[in-house]
């Protein structure tokens, strides 16, 4: 039943996106480490904003075209827990998560402000906001 709900979810985000709605990733190099600095929750009424995290979740990616994570990357959560790997396109702007309950999970990022943000599939808004480490 689970999976079920996040197909649907998935299926009306992916409706409701636009190629035109994407960012290209201009403001910052993608390759290399990033790690997680803020999670933005909206509670369906249009109030959300981001909010700092204390979380040690990184995403490393990989000029071959792969990426991994020291935690699982189908749900949105700053706790470290079981590793993930998958690949991206730079090109599409996605995120394609391969040990996902619902297989291949995909994912968009933009990079703003040398902020890479990966929006998750909600219901309502939910975004995870990385920076580059000094």
């Amino acid at each position: 039943m689970r999976n079920l709900a996040v197909y649907i979810v998935m299926v009306f985000s992916l409706i409701a996106c636009s190629d035109d709605d994407k960012v290209k990733s201009t403001d910052a190099e993608l390759l290399g480490t990033w790690k997680l600095s803020q999670v933005y929750m909206d509670p369906g009424d249009g109030s959300g904003d981001f909010t700092s995290v204390d979380s040690e979740k990184t995403i490393s990616f990989f000029s071959d075209g792969t990426l991994n994570s020291n935690t699982d990357l189908c749900f949105i959560s700053s706790e470290i827990g079981q590793p993930s790997t998958g690949i991206f396109s730079e090109a599409e702007m996605t995120i394609t998560v391969l040990e996902c309950d619902v297989s291949p999970f995909e994912m968009n990022f933009e990079i703003d402000n040398n902020n890479l943000i990966i929006s998750y599939f909600c219901i309502e808004a939910c975004q995870e906001k990385y920076v580059k480490p000094v």
